[in-house]
């Protein structure tokens, strides 16, 4: 539950600062583990949260609406 929570605060962060790089700059954690947190959260989830480009992340209707909840 506690990882679960983890995850969804690290998701928000991403999604708040628009980018892995940023959000693992502002939690002092290295991108690719923030990557592979949001990838570990969505497997939980069954589900796509976001779009990843090279350049940029797009939430998913799924993600929409999981982050207007987290």
């Amino acid at each position: 539950m506690i990882d679960q929570l983890r995850h969804m605060a690290i998701f928000a962060r991403v999604v708040d600062e628009g980018s892995f790089r940023k959000a693992a700059q502002s939690l002092g954690l290295a991108p690719s583990r923030i990557s592979e947190t949001v990838s570990e959260l969505e497997a939980f989830l069954g589900t796509t949260l976001l779009y990843r480009t090279t350049r940029k992340i797009t939430l998913t209707n799924e993600g929409r609406s999981f982050y207007a909840r987290v």
